[in-house]
């Protein structure tokens, strides 16, 4: 072996390294994003959920519940209603993630030793479900109390009480199945199209693309579109073994569940496209998948909860499909709700797609260089 030669090729690399920015990318960025995601940004110390508060009795002792609640810093108040009605109504809408509903005969309640509370929660986030368990720990005595008689002991099960709403079992795969439609199709419709226009490139296709009529609208829409019917696809597939495996249950409409994930991938195939233009091999656009889809998975809240998440972080988060489309997928297939009512994440999935579409035809140009 010769060291000479063997240096010669050490060289070489180095300096193919330095010219592939990608690659160079990838080796200073992948730790500081995960440093930054995994020390920053992920906190499964939940704090400032949103919250409805129903207090009917609105008395000093009520109202100091409510205060003592709102001080463990679990819960923000979000919207104050007047019934409990209200509260499960925002609750399967995805308004508010804990409801807190006091009688109107909280006095008495507290008096003769009965439940004078109870904690409504949304149980399609399983984390949710364990920070709304400190809210049962606030002491009822704290508040200012009914003078007219002394306090008497609490029950065994506690004066708060706490209901969870769509998945009472708290079982994890009612929570993770609908995540997974999401996830898995951003993994493989970001993947396919980020590779699309580059495999073009390189199996000499490109030429013959260049000598027909089309515009690059076109030729950009002709792209995407066999992928919409794989993702249907894929959807099916994981919808009937979550059904089958896992008993994982559709409350809302099945066709509002295909809207959902039509609507995810598209998004994700106009992304993938803006990453083809961009990419000079497919081993490019492989590495520039992998910057969209390790942020996708962490911060859309399909491993994290959302709520944990810092400001700036979230407002990351809001810029990604995945985050959006948790929210869809989960009201409707945990919680019933319908995309009417789900019309802002619909939104912001529309205007997604639609800015990505524009900027992948916009740097699209029919040539080989």
């Amino acid at each position: 072996m010769s060291w000479r030669r063997l240096w010669a090729i050490v060289v070489k690399e180095l300096r193919q390294l330095a010219r592939d920015r990608i690659t160079l990318a990838m080796i200073v960025g992948i730790p500081v994003i995960q440093l930054v995601l995994f020390g920053y940004a992920i906190n499964t110390n939940l704090r400032g959920l949103d919250a409805g508060i129903a207090d009917q009795a609105d008395t000093a002792g009520s109202r100091a519940l409510v205060m003592d609640m709102l001080a463990t810093g679990v819960i923000a108040p979000a919207a104050h209603v007047d019934t409990p009605e209200e509260l499960v109504e925002m609750l399967r809408q995805g308004r508010i993630s804990i409801g807190v509903a006091i009688p109107p005969d909280f006095e008495r309640r507290r008096h003769d030793g009965r439940q004078v509370a109870q904690v409504m929660v949304d149980g399609s986030d399983n984390v949710v479900q364990s920070a709304a368990a400190q809210l049962a720990q606030v002491p009822v005595d704290s508040a200012a109390p009914d003078t007219r008689a002394p306090l008497v002991s609490t029950p065994a099960d506690g004066p708060i009480g706490i209901v969870s709403f769509y998945n009472p079992q708290r079982r994890s795969a009612v929570n993770i199945v609908p995540g997974l439609i999401g996830v898995i199709l951003t993994m493989t419709m970001v993947l396919f199209t980020g590779i699309a226009i580059v495999r073009e490139r390189e199996r000499g296709n490109m030429e013959l693309l260049i000598a027909t009529p089309l515009s690059s609208a076109e030729l950009m829409v002709g792209k995407v579109l066999p992928y919409i019917g794989i993702g249907l696809v894929q959807t099916t597939v994981i919808l009937a073994l979550g059904r089958g495996l896992f008993a994982v249950p559709i409350q809302g409409s099945l066709l509002d569940v295909y809207l959902a994930a039509g609507l995810l991938i598209l998004a994700n195939l106009t992304m993938g496209l803006l990453i083809s233009t961009r990419a000079q091999s497919q081993f490019q656009a492989m590495q520039m998948t992998f910057f969209v889809f390790l942020p996708s998975i962490l911060l859309s809240g399909f491993m994290f909860p959302f709520a944990g998440m810092p400001g700036p972080v979230r407002w990351l988060a809001e810029a990604l499909p995945l985050t959006h489309f948790m929210r869809l997928i989960r009201g409707i297939m945990l919680r019933g709700a319908g995309l009417a009512e789900l019309w802002r994440e619909v939104a912001a999935l529309g205007a997604f797609t639609a800015v990505m579409m524009a900027a992948a035809i916009l740097r699209f140009r029919k040539r080989l260089d």
